[in-house]
């Protein structure tokens, strides 16, 4: 479905104000924050609902993206590099790009100051898990660094217990796939189903391919829940993969 510039605005601004609040987001917040009438967004809801991008939890909630939705904003997000740093074309994003300038350089003080490899993609994880709020994930040779896994169980979605024993079931089986799959993009994301083990688990993995000295194809990145920053998330994991290749060559 090709959306209209009202639809992606309305469902770009859902997967936003629902990453920030955690609860559904309904017509009348929308009505305000695009200055029409609460049956308008009800209509356009509908269509969005319709065609996959949205839920309703419960009768008389907002609603919340699926994981369809999220693949659309994500897209467009990759798609427009641009609105990835500055959020700039994000219909009601008031955010400048001051707090994300400010955690690369927490990201590249803390890989700079070490002088071994593996501490520094240590660090560099260590600090995605501050910067972000997610569980952090490197690999160092064949084995899988992981780090904030309290931090990450902290989120409301994870106070079902089958959704953590996916999360667990996927971390498990993580380091041997990245191994074998060996996702081939600079930044991969996947988004809940979509991803290859723990697929119930209501979770992203967002990753970024460098070259160290252990491999061409080391990974360090995120897991979290579908409910996040897209934005900032994906331009950290990223920067934070381009650091490490620059720092790793010269060491």
């Amino acid at each position: 479905m090709n959306l209209t510039k009202r639809q992606e605005g309305i469902l770009f601004a859902i997967i936003e104000e629902y990453a920030e609040v955690a609860t559904p987001v309904g017509s009348v917040t929308l009505a305000k924050l695009f200055n029409v009438s609460s049956a308008t967004i009800r209509a356009e809801m509908a269509r969005l609902e319709e065609n996959g991008y949205i839920a309703q939890p419960h009768t008389s909630a907002g609603r919340v993206p699926t994981d369809a939705g999220y693949r659309y904003y994500v897209n467009v997000l990759s798609e427009r590099p641009e609105t990835i740093e500055t959020h700039s074309e994000l219909p009601h994003h008031t955010e400048d790009e001051k707090p994300l300038e400010r955690s690369s350089r927490v990201l590249e003080v803390r890989i700079s100051s070490q002088a071994r490899a593996d501490f520094a993609i240590r660090g560099a994880v260590d600090s995605l898990v501050e910067l972000t709020g997610n569980l952090g994930l490197a690999t160092i040779g064949d084995q899988l660094y992981i780090s904030g896994i309290s931090r990450l169980f902290t989120q409301p979605e994870f106070l079902d217990n089958q959704r953590v024993q996916a999360v667990a079931e996927l971390l498990d089986n993580l380091e041997p796939w990245l191994r074998e799959a060996a996702p081939g993009q600079p930044l991969n994301i996947f988004i809940g189903k979509e991803n290859p083990i723990g697929k119930t688990s209501g979770v992203s993995l967002i990753i970024s391919r460098f070259r160290s000295p252990y491999s061409d194809r080391s990974y360090i990145g995120v897991l979290g829940p579908t409910r996040q920053n897209y934005a900032k998330v994906m331009s950290l994991v990223r920067r934070a993969g381009d650091m490490l290749e620059t720092a790793l060559a010269i060491k």
